[in-house]
């Protein structure tokens, strides 16, 4: 296995501002809340416990991220650890990616109003022009940071 070592410092900072954003997000902080716009942004309005502890814990496994990736610069002396870090690697990379086109799909029919949903325009917009393609970007990171050798 060999890692492509800046995209996977790409996909570890990628990583960290995602995990951050949401650790940001749990201590109360509303930038960029509106963005995400429906029940999300209702609930960050006047969260209640249990939302405020989802959106910590969200941030701690988005940051396991970053621990998984770095993993992926250590020789690991058993073949299986590095196979199973391969195979994570690139079905996480897989699942984020398709998790963003999804999206994207699926906010760009409601914007046609083909679909009918509850968002408004102003976060359609920024879940168009940002999150969605977000989530793209960090899968392509995570997929194209390690490649099978010979």
């Amino acid at each position: 296995m060999e890692t492509k070592k800046w995209i996977l410092s790409f996909g570890v900072l990628w990583t960290i501002l995602f995990s951050g954003l949401s650790f940001y997000w749990a201590m109360g902080g509303m930038f960029g809340v509106r963005s995400l716009g429906g029940s999300i942004y209702e609930m960050a309005l006047n969260p209640p416990p249990s939302f405020v502890k989802i959106v910590w814990i969200t941030g701690f496994i988005k940051l396991l991220g970053a621990v998984w990736l770095m993993m992926l610069l250590m020789k690991w002396r058993k073949s299986w650890i590095q196979t199973t870090l391969y195979l994570i690697t690139k079905i996480s990379g897989l699942l984020l990616f398709l998790y963003g086109l999804l999206n994207f799909i699926t906010i760009s029919l409601g914007a046609m109003d083909i679909l009918n949903l509850e968002l408004e325009r102003y976060a359609t917009f920024w879940r168009l022009v940002f999150w969605e393609p977000y989530w793209m970007v960090g899968g392509i990171l995570y997929f194209f940071s390690i490649k099978k050798t010979s």
